[in-house]
This record gives C-alpha cells, structure tokens and sequence, in this order.
C-alpha cells in the first residue's frame, strides 16, 4: 500500500535503477516497452499455434493440462493474491464443478442437459457454495481460517468417497450420488452452439478462450474500486474498513469469484476426462495449484499463468531421462549464474567445477577402479559426464543416498555462509548434486519431481520471495 507522505516514485527509483543492470538490461527495457496487451496478445498467438505444431495427442492433453491449471491458479489469486484469504479447501470448488457437471450430463441420473444450460448451471452453484464458505471468513483469519477451509476439501473428498450408498425412506434402493471410489464415468462431451467438441483439440481451444476472456475480465477487475478494495483488505483490513471499504462483502465476492472460475474449469475437466473420481481432488492438487501461484507470484495475472506453466509442464520433462538431465544440469547453471556475482568470480567457479570433477574422477579411477566403470545413461550430455563424474558399478544406491545427505547438509551450510567461504563450499556441492542425481534421481523419477519441485520453491522463496512475475510488498516501518 502507498505510505502516506512518502513520494513513491522517488522512493522506489533505485529499485529500478537497479532492475535495468547488467546483461539482460536492454532485453527487459525492451520488454517493458511492448506493454501488457500486446503481450498478452503474442502469448496467445504462441498458445493458439501450438497444436498445430505436433501431432502427439499426449503433447496436447499436457497443454489442456497447462490450460486447466491456469484456470485455477487465476481463481485462487483473487482469494489468496488480491483479497489475502488463506484458503485451502479451493479444491473442493474444483472438485464439487466436476461432479455436478456429470451429475446434469451423464447416466448417473439419466439427466443430459444441453452444455449451454449445464455449464452456467455448474458456475452459478459452484458460486453459492464459495458464497457460503466464506462466511466464515467474517470472523476468522490467518491460521484459522486455512484449518476450517481445509477440513471443507477434506469433507469433500469423504463425501465424493462414500455417497454411493444413501438410504432415503421413499426409495426402495439406496441412492447412488457420487460413485463411491469408482466415480462416475460415461460423461456427455460438450456440445456449444451446435459444435461438438470431440476431441482434446477441441477443449484446448476452449480452454484457452476461456483463459483469454478471464484473464482479461481479472485484468480490469483489478484496476477497479473492487481490486483496490481486496488489496486494501488484505494489508489492513481495520482500516480499510474504518475508510468505508466493505471488507467482508469483499471477502464472499472473493471467495465466490473464486469457486465460480474453479468449478467452471471442474466442469470442462470432467468433460475432457469423461468420468470424475475422488482421487482426482486431494489435497496433493491443492499443494501443485498453490505451487504454481507461490512461483509465479500472488497477486499477479502473468505470474499465475507462468506458474501453472512450470508446475504443469516439468512433471511431464522428467518422464524422459534425458529431457531431465537436460533440465537439471540447466537449472544447475541458472543457479550459478543468478547467485554468483560478479562475472568474473563466476568464470572462476564454473572452471573449477569443472577442473574438480575431472580431478575427482582420476584419484577415484586411481584408488578405486570400479568407482568409474558405471556409465551414465545415453544422450548427447551422457556422453560428456562419463569422464567427469564418478559412477560406481557396486554399491551405487547406498553410495547416492549417503551422498544425498551430505547433499542436503552441504546446501544448510551454504545458506549460512557468505563470502569466499561459501563460494568454496560451493564447487562440492555441485559435484556432489551431479553425483547424487546421476546415480540416483534419474532413475527414480516419481521422486525426483518431489524433490525438483521443492527445490524450486525453496530456491524461488530465498531469492525472490514475491515469486517470478510478484510484486514486492511494501511494508509500512510504524
């Protein structure tokens, strides 16, 4: 929020002074000067043409995936970036979307609604229920109000679970809602205005102009005495109130806002998926929505789309063994080049690191011959690793998961350290990674995206805590 006596163009001028140094300067000064529409616009063009480039299905369910999640990190910005609401139970809206679209376009209760009727019918209840849960939120904060809305999602996913088996007494047969644990399958594909969309081509061109039309309505949504009053009630609520601003009708609109965009994108999901299943909602959902919100930066429109971009797409990489390496060895340098400064010291590390692996490798053949005759997997860089990081042929998963704890506790170390003594410690550690991913996280794929994922949130909330595309908060010092 703006300080009161406080010039904030002349305060933040050294700020951006600092922001055009360096390499990428005249990129970033080129870049702002396109401004955000014609780059929204580019982005678009970019997303509109990627079908047309590959002919794999698969590459195309990821991008109604990367769709899917942009959907839902826009929802949850408007109640965790711009109202400030911790809510956990947003999956439940997801979730609750899915369900009453198969339950109005399915067999469950032979209702086949047209997909003009169903999906506005899905919204406006999917609204009424975020209307509801926020009332809590008149009253509750912070920690309390992440616990009642994590119970709703956990609720949720009971119900979803055990609804398949409802005894009413007008009813001679228990009533089937939810499909219990095998779900409910078979649902309608959309059909819009005559066009029936049949395959993941068709809902990814639907997905995107939903995202086009939303982002767009945030855009200006967030410009407007609506936006300015979420973002007033998220830093001060007190006085946001005590200035008029009606802080807990802003609150249900948040929430409601929220659900109706997460049970719109439920809707189409259930449709792409034809069938909905409760282990398509739990609280593993919640966290990777949260994740690509958290990267790319609440309260930025951008910043969740690039978000859900990044946590949608590098599970999918890291199928691939190479695509993985490639991905790792990269994120590697990118750790370099963001952290050591200045350039100069960064040639020195990166040629040390080099020149220590090739020393590490020579005693190791020296005094340990089997400790080098592993081999990594193939690929163009597999190739280029085999003389520079050791491979064991015996013992090698004990040997990686003793080396993955000397990992850990060499990265602990170097978040305390400063100076030389950290760039020191720093050429290990980057062999060490090398080693321990060579022998055991390119194989374990499940577990390396774990780690991957966490990696990056770590990493992002040290150097750049308000996300990739975030605005830095400006506190008040009083």
């Amino acid at each position: 929020m703006p300080r009161i006596g406080t010039d904030e163009w002349v305060s933040e001028q050294e700020l951006r002074t600092e922001y055009y140094t360096g390499l990428t300067a005249p990129a970033r000064r080129a870049f702002d000067r396109v401004g955000p529409g014609p780059r929204f616009f580019a982005f678009l063009g970019i997303c509109a043409l990627f079908p047309f480039l590959t002919d794999s299905a698969f590459h195309i369910r990821i991008g109604v995936n990367v769709m899917l999640f942009a959907l839902l990190a826009l929802g949850l910005n408007i109640v965790v970036g711009w109202a400030g609401l911790l809510d956990l139970g947003y999956v439940a809206f997801y979730g609750f979307g899915a369900y009453m679209y198969a339950w109005v376009s399915s067999d469950q209760f032979d209702i086949h609604l047209p997909t003009e009727l169903a999906i506005p019918l899905v919204v406006a209840a999917s609204a009424l229920l975020g209307l509801l849960l926020g009332l809590p939120s008149w009253r509750l904060v912070g920690d309390y109000l992440a616990i009642t809305t994590l119970f709703f999602a956990q609720i949720f996913v009971e119900l979803t679970l055990n609804l398949d088996r409802i005894n009413l007494p007008w009813r001679d047969e228990p009533l089937n809602l939810t499909g219990g644990p095998n779900g409910i399958p078979g649902i309608d594909r959309m059909e819009i205005f005559g066009l029936q969309l049949s395959d993941v081509r068709d809902y990814y061109f639907l997905l995107l102009i939903l995202l086009a039309l939303i982002a767009v309505g945030l855009f200006y949504l967030n410009d407007s005495r609506t936006g300015r009053g979420w973002r007033a009630s998220r830093e001060d609520p007190l006085a946001a109130e005590l200035m008029t601003t009606p802080v807990n009708r802003l609150k249900l609109l948040a929430f409601a806002m929220g659900a109706a965009i997460a049970g719109l994108t439920g809707s189409i999901f259930a449709a792409v998926q034809t069938g909905v299943f409760p282990q398509n909602f739990e609280v593993v959902l919640l966290i990777m929505i949260y994740a690509a919100l958290i990267l790319g930066g609440a309260g930025s429109i951008s910043g969740a789309v690039l978000g859900a971009i990044v946590v949608a797409s590098v599970p999918e990489i890291l199928r691939t063994p190479e695509n993985a390496r490639w991905l790792f060895y990269g994120a590697l340098v990118a750790v370099l080049v963001a952290t050591v400064r200045p350039w100069r010291r960064l040639a020195v590390v990166a040629g040390a690191i080099v020149a220590f692996g090739f020393v590490v490798h020579g005693l190791v053949a020296w005094i340990w011959p089997a400790g080098v005759e592993g081999e990594p997997a193939g690929g163009t860089l597999g190739g280029l690793l085999d003389s520079w990081v050791i491979l064991p042929v015996e013992n090698q998963e004990l040997l990686g998961n003793l080396a993955f704890v000397l990992l850990v506790a060499a990265a602990l170390t170097l978040t305390q350290l400063r100076g030389d003594a950290r760039t020191i410690l720093l050429i290990p550690t980057i062999y060490l990674a090398a080693f321990v991913w060579e022998t055991r996280l390119i194989e374990q794929p499940s577990v390396t995206r774990q780690l991957l994922f966490g990696a990056i949130l770590v990493a992002m909330m040290t150097m750049r805590p308000q996300g990739l595309l975030g605005s830095p908060r400006v506190e008040n010092p009083i």
